[in-house]
Protein backbone atom coordinates (compact mmCIF):
# COMPACT_ATOMS: atom_id res chain seq x y z
CA UNK A 1 0.00 0.00 0.00
CA UNK A 2 1.19 3.55 -1.09
CA UNK A 3 1.48 6.32 1.38
CA UNK A 4 -1.39 8.28 -0.01
CA UNK A 5 -3.51 5.48 -0.10
CA UNK A 6 -2.26 3.92 3.70
CA UNK A 7 -3.01 7.91 5.04
CA UNK A 8 -6.78 7.39 3.26
CA UNK A 9 -7.36 4.03 4.47
CA UNK A 10 -6.44 5.35 8.42
CA UNK A 11 -8.38 8.28 8.17
CA UNK A 12 -11.32 6.89 6.66
CA UNK A 13 -11.24 3.82 9.82
CA UNK A 14 -10.84 6.52 12.25
CA UNK A 15 -13.83 8.34 10.67
CA UNK A 16 -16.44 5.13 10.84
CA UNK A 17 -14.93 3.86 13.84
CA UNK A 18 -12.79 5.70 16.15
CA UNK A 19 -13.67 9.59 15.87
CA UNK A 20 -14.42 11.36 13.14
CA UNK A 21 -14.39 14.80 14.57
CA UNK A 22 -11.06 14.01 16.05
CA UNK A 23 -9.56 12.42 12.57
CA UNK A 24 -10.53 16.11 11.00
CA UNK A 25 -8.85 18.12 13.46
CA UNK A 26 -6.08 16.06 13.24
CA UNK A 27 -5.84 16.21 9.28
CA UNK A 28 -6.54 19.78 9.27
CA UNK A 29 -3.58 20.43 11.39
CA UNK A 30 -1.68 18.30 9.22
CA UNK A 31 -0.94 15.28 10.77
CA UNK A 32 -0.07 11.80 9.48
CA UNK A 33 0.49 8.38 10.52
CA UNK A 34 3.24 7.95 12.65
CA UNK A 35 4.71 4.58 12.07
CA UNK A 36 8.30 4.37 13.95
CA UNK A 37 9.42 6.37 16.81
CA UNK A 38 13.76 6.52 17.28
CA UNK A 39 15.13 8.51 20.20
CA UNK A 40 14.13 12.43 19.55
CA UNK A 41 12.30 11.38 16.13
CA UNK A 42 8.71 10.37 14.90
CA UNK A 43 8.23 9.25 11.54
CA UNK A 44 4.93 9.42 9.14
CA UNK A 45 3.67 7.03 6.59
CA UNK A 46 5.42 9.34 3.85
CA UNK A 47 8.68 9.15 5.85
CA UNK A 48 9.16 12.54 6.86
CA UNK A 49 11.12 12.87 10.39
CA UNK A 50 9.99 15.27 12.81
CA UNK A 51 11.34 16.29 16.28
CA UNK A 52 9.31 15.04 19.10
CA UNK A 53 9.01 18.45 20.88
CA UNK A 54 5.42 17.32 22.29
CA UNK A 55 7.11 14.10 23.83
CA UNK A 56 4.09 12.33 24.13
CA UNK A 57 2.54 15.22 26.88
CA UNK A 58 5.27 14.09 28.86
CA UNK A 59 5.43 10.52 28.19
CA UNK A 60 8.74 10.13 26.49
CA UNK A 61 11.46 11.17 28.76
CA UNK A 62 13.76 8.45 27.64
CA UNK A 63 12.62 9.10 23.96
CA UNK A 64 10.62 6.47 21.61
CA UNK A 65 11.89 3.03 22.39
CA UNK A 66 14.92 3.41 24.51
CA UNK A 67 17.56 0.39 23.98
CA UNK A 68 17.66 -0.32 27.64
CA UNK A 69 13.67 -0.30 28.34
CA UNK A 70 12.83 -1.80 24.95
CA UNK A 71 15.58 -5.09 26.11
CA UNK A 72 14.11 -4.97 29.39
CA UNK A 73 10.70 -5.99 28.59
CA UNK A 74 11.81 -8.33 25.66
CA UNK A 75 13.61 -9.91 27.95
CA UNK A 76 10.61 -10.24 30.80
CA UNK A 77 8.41 -11.25 27.31
CA UNK A 78 10.66 -14.53 27.49
CA UNK A 79 9.35 -15.54 30.52
CA UNK A 80 5.89 -14.21 31.65
CA UNK A 81 3.80 -10.83 29.91
CA UNK A 82 0.67 -11.31 32.41
CA UNK A 83 0.56 -11.79 35.86
CA UNK A 84 -1.83 -14.51 36.85
CA UNK A 85 -2.33 -12.28 40.16
CA UNK A 86 -2.52 -15.41 42.79
CA UNK A 87 1.66 -15.28 43.30
CA UNK A 88 3.97 -13.01 43.73
CA UNK A 89 6.08 -10.71 40.90
CA UNK A 90 9.45 -9.27 41.95
CA UNK A 91 9.22 -7.01 38.99
CA UNK A 92 6.18 -5.68 41.30
CA UNK A 93 7.97 -5.65 44.18
CA UNK A 94 11.49 -4.40 43.23
CA UNK A 95 9.48 -1.67 41.23
CA UNK A 96 7.76 -0.62 44.10
CA UNK A 97 11.24 -0.51 46.24
CA UNK A 98 12.67 1.78 44.05
CA UNK A 99 10.01 4.44 43.76
CA UNK A 100 10.05 4.32 47.68
CA UNK A 101 13.58 5.09 47.21
CA UNK A 102 13.39 8.25 45.26
CA UNK A 103 10.36 9.58 46.35
CA UNK A 104 10.40 12.47 48.69
CA UNK A 105 9.00 12.61 52.56
CA UNK A 106 7.60 9.51 54.13
CA UNK A 107 5.90 8.06 50.79
CA UNK A 108 6.71 4.21 50.97
CA UNK A 109 3.76 2.25 49.45
CA UNK A 110 2.97 1.88 45.83
CA UNK A 111 -0.59 0.72 43.95
CA UNK A 112 0.38 -0.03 40.36
CA UNK A 113 -2.47 0.63 37.37
CA UNK A 114 -2.09 1.64 33.68
CA UNK A 115 -2.64 5.58 33.35
CA UNK A 116 -2.62 8.74 35.35
CA UNK A 117 -6.31 8.88 35.25
CA UNK A 118 -6.39 5.71 37.05
CA UNK A 119 -3.72 6.47 39.21
CA UNK A 120 -6.02 9.57 40.62
CA UNK A 121 -9.47 7.71 40.92
CA UNK A 122 -7.59 5.49 43.41
CA UNK A 123 -5.85 8.51 45.36
CA UNK A 124 -9.28 10.33 45.46
CA UNK A 125 -10.80 6.98 46.91
CA UNK A 126 -7.43 6.44 49.45
CA UNK A 127 -8.12 10.29 50.34
CA UNK A 128 -11.99 9.17 51.52
CA UNK A 129 -11.13 6.40 53.02
CA UNK A 130 -8.25 7.11 55.11
CA UNK A 131 -10.41 10.48 56.68
CA UNK A 132 -13.82 9.38 56.28
CA UNK A 133 -14.37 12.20 54.67
CA UNK A 134 -16.20 14.49 51.03
CA UNK A 135 -14.90 17.34 50.68
CA UNK A 136 -11.73 17.79 48.20
CA UNK A 137 -10.52 20.73 47.41
CA UNK A 138 -8.68 21.51 43.47
CA UNK A 139 -7.80 24.30 41.22
CA UNK A 140 -9.34 25.86 38.73
CA UNK A 141 -7.67 25.13 35.13
CA UNK A 142 -6.43 21.82 36.54
CA UNK A 143 -6.15 18.18 34.59
CA UNK A 144 -6.63 15.34 36.27
CA UNK A 145 -7.67 12.60 33.87
CA UNK A 146 -11.09 12.09 32.68
CA UNK A 147 -13.23 9.52 34.09
CA UNK A 148 -15.65 10.35 36.06
CA UNK A 149 -14.11 10.83 39.58
CA UNK A 150 -10.79 12.72 37.67
CA UNK A 151 -13.09 14.46 35.55
CA UNK A 152 -14.72 15.81 39.17
CA UNK A 153 -11.51 17.66 40.15
CA UNK A 154 -10.83 18.55 36.81
CA UNK A 155 -10.36 22.58 37.11
CA UNK A 156 -12.10 23.05 33.52
CA UNK A 157 -15.91 23.48 33.01
CA UNK A 158 -16.00 22.52 29.12
CA UNK A 159 -14.85 19.21 29.92
CA UNK A 160 -17.16 18.58 33.23
CA UNK A 161 -20.39 20.16 31.33
CA UNK A 162 -22.46 17.49 29.99
CA UNK A 163 -21.55 14.90 32.39
CA UNK A 164 -22.74 16.08 35.98
CA UNK A 165 -23.69 15.14 38.28
CA UNK A 166 -19.86 14.18 39.38
CA UNK A 167 -18.57 13.73 42.47
CA UNK A 168 -20.36 15.64 45.41
CA UNK A 169 -18.73 18.05 47.47
CA UNK A 170 -15.43 19.26 45.12
CA UNK A 171 -14.54 22.73 45.62
CA UNK A 172 -11.92 24.89 43.13
CA UNK A 173 -9.70 27.33 44.43
CA UNK A 174 -7.37 29.99 42.03
CA UNK A 175 -4.30 27.37 41.11
CA UNK A 176 -1.34 29.52 43.02
CA UNK A 177 -3.13 31.36 45.83
CA UNK A 178 -2.28 29.95 48.79
CA UNK A 179 -4.45 31.85 50.93
CA UNK A 180 -7.61 31.34 48.79
CA UNK A 181 -6.46 27.37 49.73
CA UNK A 182 -6.32 27.53 53.18
CA UNK A 183 -9.34 29.55 53.73
CA UNK A 184 -11.46 25.95 52.07
CA UNK A 185 -9.45 23.38 53.99
CA UNK A 186 -11.50 22.87 56.74
CA UNK A 187 -12.00 19.84 59.43
CA UNK A 188 -14.55 18.43 56.67
CA UNK A 189 -11.57 17.93 53.97
CA UNK A 190 -10.81 14.82 52.83
CA UNK A 191 -8.13 16.08 50.73
CA UNK A 192 -6.45 18.75 48.44
CA UNK A 193 -5.29 17.65 45.23
CA UNK A 194 -2.93 19.97 43.01
CA UNK A 195 0.20 19.48 40.00
CA UNK A 196 2.49 21.24 41.89
CA UNK A 197 3.06 22.69 38.18
CA UNK A 198 0.08 22.54 35.61
CA UNK A 199 0.72 21.19 32.60
CA UNK A 200 -2.75 21.53 30.50
CA UNK A 201 -3.49 24.39 32.22
CA UNK A 202 -0.54 26.17 30.29
CA UNK A 203 2.52 25.30 32.29
CA UNK A 204 1.77 27.58 34.77
CA UNK A 205 4.53 27.63 37.46
CA UNK A 206 2.95 28.71 41.39
CA UNK A 207 4.57 30.88 43.34
CA UNK A 208 7.84 29.47 45.54
CA UNK A 209 6.30 28.44 49.12
CA UNK A 210 2.87 27.51 47.65
CA UNK A 211 2.61 23.85 48.20
CA UNK A 212 4.14 24.69 51.59
CA UNK A 213 0.83 26.67 52.31
CA UNK A 214 -1.02 23.68 51.31
CA UNK A 215 0.84 21.22 53.22
CA UNK A 216 0.63 23.49 56.44
CA UNK A 217 -3.03 23.73 55.82
CA UNK A 218 -3.76 20.15 55.32
CA UNK A 219 -2.10 19.28 58.36
CA UNK A 220 -4.07 21.88 60.07
CA UNK A 221 -7.03 20.09 59.53
CA UNK A 222 -5.96 16.46 59.12
CA UNK A 223 -6.64 16.21 55.37
CA UNK A 224 -3.77 15.13 52.62
CA UNK A 225 -2.06 16.32 50.26
CA UNK A 226 -2.40 14.82 47.31
CA UNK A 227 0.26 15.34 44.52
CA UNK A 228 -0.24 14.86 40.82
CA UNK A 229 3.26 14.34 39.69
CA UNK A 230 1.90 12.54 36.09
CA UNK A 231 3.10 15.10 33.56
CA UNK A 232 5.88 17.23 36.43
CA UNK A 233 7.74 13.83 37.67
CA UNK A 234 10.64 12.14 36.88
CA UNK A 235 13.05 14.88 36.39
CA UNK A 236 10.65 16.64 33.76
CA UNK A 237 10.83 20.08 35.22
CA UNK A 238 14.78 19.64 36.36
CA UNK A 239 13.86 18.01 39.54
CA UNK A 240 12.93 15.00 39.67
CA UNK A 241 9.78 15.44 40.80
CA UNK A 242 8.42 19.14 40.59
CA UNK A 243 6.79 19.22 44.59
CA UNK A 244 11.12 19.42 44.79
CA UNK A 245 10.91 22.86 44.01
CA UNK A 246 9.30 23.81 47.17
CA UNK A 247 11.10 21.07 49.23
CA UNK A 248 7.85 19.76 49.93
CA UNK A 249 6.00 16.33 50.43
CA UNK A 250 2.80 15.08 50.10
CA UNK A 251 0.49 12.24 51.46
CA UNK A 252 -0.07 10.62 48.00
CA UNK A 253 1.36 10.91 45.14
CA UNK A 254 0.12 9.66 41.75
CA UNK A 255 2.44 9.04 38.72
CA UNK A 256 2.15 7.58 34.67
CA UNK A 257 3.65 8.63 31.14
CA UNK A 258 7.38 8.56 31.79
CA UNK A 259 6.98 6.16 34.19
CA UNK A 260 6.79 3.32 32.04
CA UNK A 261 9.90 4.68 29.82
CA UNK A 262 7.97 5.36 26.97
CA UNK A 263 7.41 1.87 26.22
CA UNK A 264 4.72 0.33 28.60
CA UNK A 265 1.49 1.82 29.93
CA UNK A 266 2.18 2.13 33.47
CA UNK A 267 0.53 4.39 36.38
CA UNK A 268 1.22 4.39 40.33
CA UNK A 269 -0.80 5.68 43.58
CA UNK A 270 2.74 6.22 46.02
CA UNK A 271 1.56 6.39 49.90
CA UNK A 272 2.57 6.41 53.21
CA UNK A 273 2.01 4.24 55.73
CA UNK A 274 -0.48 5.85 57.45
CA UNK A 275 -2.24 5.88 54.45
CA UNK A 276 -1.84 1.84 53.52
CA UNK A 277 -2.62 0.64 56.71
CA UNK A 278 -6.23 2.70 56.81
CA UNK A 279 -6.62 1.43 53.37
CA UNK A 280 -5.84 -2.11 53.68
CA UNK A 281 -5.63 -3.06 57.32
CA UNK A 282 -9.16 -4.55 57.33
CA UNK A 283 -9.20 -5.49 53.31
CA UNK A 284 -6.15 -6.10 51.52
CA UNK A 285 -8.22 -6.49 48.69
CA UNK A 286 -9.83 -3.00 48.90
CA UNK A 287 -8.33 -1.64 45.96
CA UNK A 288 -6.76 -3.94 43.02
CA UNK A 289 -6.52 -4.35 39.54
CA UNK A 290 -6.39 -6.91 36.61
CA UNK A 291 -3.50 -5.50 34.51
CA UNK A 292 -2.05 -2.89 37.00
CA UNK A 293 1.98 -4.01 38.11
CA UNK A 294 1.76 -6.43 35.37
CA UNK A 295 6.08 -8.01 34.70
CA UNK A 296 5.97 -6.13 31.61
CA UNK A 297 5.12 -2.39 32.32
CA UNK A 298 6.78 -3.28 35.75
CA UNK A 299 10.11 -4.05 33.81
CA UNK A 300 9.49 -0.95 32.19
CA UNK A 301 9.20 1.02 34.76
CA UNK A 302 12.44 -0.34 36.64
CA UNK A 303 14.86 0.06 33.27
CA UNK A 304 13.37 3.64 32.81
CA UNK A 305 13.84 5.09 36.67
CA UNK A 306 17.63 3.06 36.41
CA UNK A 307 18.03 4.91 33.49
CA UNK A 308 17.09 8.40 33.93
CA UNK A 309 19.32 8.31 37.46
CA UNK A 310 22.33 6.70 35.21
CA UNK A 311 22.34 8.64 32.28
CA UNK A 312 21.59 11.93 34.62
CA UNK A 313 18.60 13.17 32.57
CA UNK A 314 17.17 15.22 35.98
CA UNK A 315 19.98 16.91 35.56
CA UNK A 316 20.46 17.37 31.54
CA UNK A 317 16.29 18.08 31.75
CA UNK A 318 17.81 21.61 34.05
CA UNK A 319 20.41 21.93 31.36
CA UNK A 320 18.90 21.22 28.12
CA UNK A 321 15.98 23.44 29.93
CA UNK A 322 17.24 26.20 30.30
CA UNK A 323 18.78 26.38 26.61
CA UNK A 324 15.18 26.14 25.18
CA UNK A 325 13.91 28.54 27.04
CA UNK A 326 16.88 30.88 26.22
CA UNK A 327 16.25 30.09 22.60
CA UNK A 328 12.23 30.32 22.74
CA UNK A 329 12.73 33.83 24.40
CA UNK A 330 14.75 35.20 22.25
CA UNK A 331 13.18 34.09 18.65
CA UNK A 332 9.66 35.71 20.81
CA UNK A 333 11.55 38.93 21.53
CA UNK A 334 11.84 39.40 17.78
CA UNK A 335 7.81 38.82 17.68
CA UNK A 336 7.00 40.51 20.63
CA UNK A 337 3.23 41.28 18.91
CA UNK A 338 2.32 37.37 18.79
CA UNK A 339 4.29 36.36 22.11
CA UNK A 340 2.94 37.15 25.62
CA UNK A 341 5.01 34.98 27.88
CA UNK A 342 7.46 32.16 27.77
CA UNK A 343 7.63 30.13 30.62
CA UNK A 344 8.91 26.96 32.47
CA UNK A 345 10.95 24.41 34.44
CA UNK A 346 13.67 22.21 32.80
CA UNK A 347 11.88 20.45 29.78
CA UNK A 348 8.40 21.94 30.86
CA UNK A 349 7.75 24.43 28.24
CA UNK A 350 4.93 26.75 27.72
CA UNK A 351 5.03 29.58 25.29
CA UNK A 352 1.73 31.81 25.67
CA UNK A 353 0.44 33.99 22.32
CA UNK A 354 -1.34 36.44 23.06
CA UNK A 355 -4.26 36.05 20.90
CA UNK A 356 -7.12 32.78 20.31
CA UNK A 357 -6.29 30.65 17.68
CA UNK A 358 -2.42 31.50 16.87
CA UNK A 359 -1.94 28.84 18.66
CA UNK A 360 -3.41 26.02 16.12
CA UNK A 361 -1.63 28.09 13.28
CA UNK A 362 1.51 28.10 14.43
CA UNK A 363 1.29 23.96 15.48
CA UNK A 364 0.38 23.55 11.72
CA UNK A 365 3.56 25.61 10.49
CA UNK A 366 5.80 24.28 13.02
CA UNK A 367 5.10 20.29 11.60
CA UNK A 368 5.89 21.75 8.06
CA UNK A 369 9.35 22.60 9.49
CA UNK A 370 9.88 19.27 11.12
CA UNK A 371 8.70 19.99 14.86
CA UNK A 372 5.85 18.08 16.47
CA UNK A 373 4.23 20.20 19.39
CA UNK A 374 0.78 20.86 20.68
CA UNK A 375 -1.33 23.18 22.57
CA UNK A 376 -2.32 22.90 25.80
CA UNK A 377 -5.28 21.03 26.66
CA UNK A 378 -6.73 23.68 29.08
CA UNK A 379 -5.12 26.95 27.89
CA UNK A 380 -5.05 26.79 23.75
CA UNK A 381 -3.21 30.08 24.00
CA UNK A 382 -0.18 28.03 25.09
CA UNK A 383 1.88 25.69 23.13
CA UNK A 384 3.71 22.97 25.31
CA UNK A 385 7.80 22.17 24.50
CA UNK A 386 8.01 18.95 26.51
CA UNK A 387 10.98 17.06 24.40
CA UNK A 388 12.73 14.16 25.56
CA UNK A 389 15.17 14.57 28.64
CA UNK A 390 17.81 12.98 25.87
CA UNK A 391 17.50 15.70 23.71
CA UNK A 392 20.76 17.45 22.33
CA UNK A 393 21.93 21.13 21.70
CA UNK A 394 21.14 20.63 17.84
CA UNK A 395 18.30 19.30 18.24
CA UNK A 396 17.35 22.38 20.46
CA UNK A 397 18.73 24.81 17.83
CA UNK A 398 16.70 22.86 14.90
CA UNK A 399 13.53 23.27 17.32
CA UNK A 400 13.74 27.29 18.47
CA UNK A 401 14.64 27.73 14.07
CA UNK A 402 11.53 26.10 12.88
CA UNK A 403 9.55 28.02 15.81
CA UNK A 404 11.10 31.24 14.57
CA UNK A 405 10.48 30.45 10.73
CA UNK A 406 6.71 28.89 11.61
CA UNK A 407 6.46 32.49 13.69
CA UNK A 408 7.47 34.44 10.09
CA UNK A 409 5.01 32.69 8.16
CA UNK A 410 2.19 32.76 10.87
CA UNK A 411 2.63 36.46 11.00
CA UNK A 412 2.09 36.58 6.87
CA UNK A 413 -0.64 34.76 7.14
CA UNK A 414 -2.45 36.67 9.78
CA UNK A 415 -1.74 39.45 7.84
CA UNK A 416 -3.31 38.20 4.79
CA UNK A 417 -6.64 38.23 7.11
CA UNK A 418 -6.74 41.62 8.06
Amino acid sequence: MDADALYSDVIEKYSRHINPYLAKLMAFAGFGVEMRGEGCYIYDHEGRRFLDCLGGYGTFSLGHRHPKVVEAVKRQLDDLALSGKAFFSKNCADLAEKIAEITPGDLQFSFFCNSGTEAVEAALKFSKGVTGRTKIVSTTESFHGKTLGSLSVMGREKYRKGYEPLLPGVVFVPFGDGQAASDVIDDDTACMIVEPIQGEGGIQIPPVGYLNILREACDRHGALLIFDEVQSGLGRTGKMWGCDHDGVAPDIMTLAKALGGGVMPLGAVVGTEAVWDAIYNKNPLSHTSTFGGNPLACAAGLAAIETLIEEGLVERSRAMGDLLKSGLQTVADKHGRLIAEVRGKGLMIGLEFAEDEVGELVVAQLLNHGVCVAYALNNPRVLRFEPPLIITEDQIDFAVNGFDNALVETSELLATLV
